[in-house]
């Protein structure tokens, strides 16, 4: 990417047996850089300096962002966990595209917590905003998965897609797999799994429906593959078809710069925990002549599954 200054290191016989000492070799005045998420062994995120690294091991140590970081609110605390609101355009945990802005150590440094102890419970894409909750404790980590297995673990979503699916409400359980693209998923790709998400058109403005979304399931790319499949593309998801420019009546026409998915609730351990709507959600579908109201009746509208 141009402006980065990524380091690689192809590690040789003699020059150290952990990652701290790689690291100390190839970026020695970049003493934060495990701390951050931002060096990798091979494609795997090293999390403690002690990590043991061999000949011919390729260590990466991603550019810290030259950008100031998003500022991430926290929303509630738990017992063992806590939550926050990710804005749209950063990624979840650190990768090669995102280190140093990347949602884990930036939750760490709000709760003044080091990111190692942090465990997401869920994921959010890069460009989608909502809630997320990190575990702070093996046990609220345990406690979690259980809740998540067993179906406790709610999450609503708030959507614009381009177009209304042909019933108002209902269940989505097309199979997930992969695609051809390692980056993508699709309806019964390879090694496709059960998904399973409940719907409901809530409101509309013009072609553009606003959806609520619970899913059951929790597979990659969930939501924004069942709704591509369903015929009601995500505004702003150029990767599942959804457009990222739209022509108003008047002729303006609006960039969508993100995919129009939020997170707006998660319910845990008798918790709602809910993030409110970003304000180019808001301002998009006013511009579109949506009722301003409809975002409400998105959050509290049960969803019948079909």
């Amino acid at each position: 990417m141009s402006g980065r200054r990524d380091k690689r290191w192809v590690v040789q016989e003699g020059d150290g047996a952990t990652v701290g000492a790689i690291v100390a070799k190839a970026a020695p005045g970049d003493a934060s850089a495990i701390a951050e998420g931002r060096v990798f062994v091979g494609k795997r995120r090293a999390l403690d300096a002690a990590e043991p690294v061999s000949a011919g091991d390729d260590v990466t140590i991603a550019d810290a962002s030259r950008t100031e970081a998003p500022a991430v609110r926290v929303l509630k605390r738990g017992k063992g966990w806590f939550a926050v609101d990710k804005p749209a355009g950063i990624a979840t945990i650190p990768d090669h595209g995102g280190a140093s802005n990347a949602l884990l150590p930036l939750a760490a440094r709000a709760v003044g917590l080091d990111a190692a102890r942090l465990h997401a419970t869920s994921r959010l894409d890069r460009e989608v905003s909502g809630v997320v909750v990190f575990a702070t404790t093996t046990d609220a980590a345990a406690r979690l998965k259980q809740a998540r297995d067993e179906h406790a673990y709610v999450r609503r979503y708030l959507a614009l897609a381009a177009h209304a699916p042909s019933a108002d409400e209902g269940t989505w359980d097309a199979r997930i797999g992969r695609a051809k693209d390692a980056r993508r998923r699709e309806v019964n790709g390879r090694e496709a799994t059960d998904a399973r998400t409940n719907y409901a058109v809530v409101a509309r403005a013009g072609e553009v429906a606003l959806l609520a979304l619970t899913p059951i399931t929790g597979r990659t790319h969930q939501l924004r593959v069942h709704a591509a499949h369903a015929g009601a593309p995500l505004l702003g998801d150029r990767v599942y078809g959804g457009p990222t420019r739209w022509t108003l009546a008047s002729g303006k026409v609006l960039a969508l710069g993100r995919i129009y998915l939020h997170a707006a609730r998660v319910t845990i351990e008798g918790v709602a925990i809910d993030a409110p709507v970003p304000e180019e959600m808001r301002a998009t579908w006013g511009a579109l002549g949506g009722d301003v109201g409809a975002w409400d009746e998105a959050l509290a509208r049960p969803i019948r599954a079909k």
